[in-house]
């Protein structure tokens, strides 16, 4: 959805402007790929940024294991406690998996953080599929022109058709009406599109 709103809002906006075949398909060529690159990097850095954060927390955690064992021992213990475990067996499997220490690290760091330092995302996952999907999108409002068409309404109905079907498609897997996210994500891109297109229209001085 994002390059496809981000796309057939540009193609919009310089469809509007009255520019030519060639040189919408050149700014919607540039926009698929300054927009999928620019997805693929920020979702690296996020990601990586995060795992580094993770991996930062998980060194200190290892070194309160090791130099203040047993408070460790304790808080994890009363940690299940507090979900109900009756303290005897908290403290015994506490203390038994306290002699196998990559193990213990592992629990302390999911009870503690919430996350599972061993199965974190890959950024070059996260990138290479950000990317792919936004070019897909983005590639949808171009179609009419790469084929031979100078139809700036060929490329809105086929973005509109994609944004109607996407969106509905997304509120079945969230177990919501198909039509409320339907009509939802059609408005949402109808109405990027249409200012882009009087931007154009009072750039080129058509309006």
């Amino acid at each position: 959805m994002d390059g496809l709103v981000t796309n057939v809002s540009l193609i919009s906006g310089v469809g509007g402007g009255g520019l030519a075949r060639h040189t919408i398909i050149l700014t919607g060529l540039a926009g698929l790929a300054a927009g999928a690159f620019s997805m693929a990097t920020g979702e690296y850095v996020s990601v990586s940024s995060q795992n580094e954060l993770v991996h930062a927390e998980v060194e200190k955690e290892r070194y309160e294991l090791e130099t203040n064992a047993e408070e460790e021992r304790r808080e994890l213990s009363a940690m299940y406690r507090m979900r109900g475990v009756d303290p005897d067996v908290a403290d015994k499997f506490v203390r038994q998996l306290s002699r196998h220490p990559d193990e213990a690290l592992r629990v302390h760091v999911r009870e503690e953080l919430g996350v599972d330092h061993q199965e974190l995302p890959s950024p070059y996952t996260a990138a290479a599929a950000s990317l792919l999907t936004f070019a897909c999108g983005a590639l949808i409002p171009l179609l009419p022109y790469l084929l031979g068409f100078s139809s700036l309404a060929a490329a809105l109905i086929l973005a509109a058709v994609a944004a109607f079907a996407g969106g509905g498609v997304v509120a079945m897997i969230t177990s919501r009406p198909f039509w409320r996210g339907a009509i939802r994500q059609l408005l949402l891109a109808a109405g990027a599109a249409g200012l882009t297109y009087v931007i154009g229209l009072l750039v080129s001085g058509r309006a």
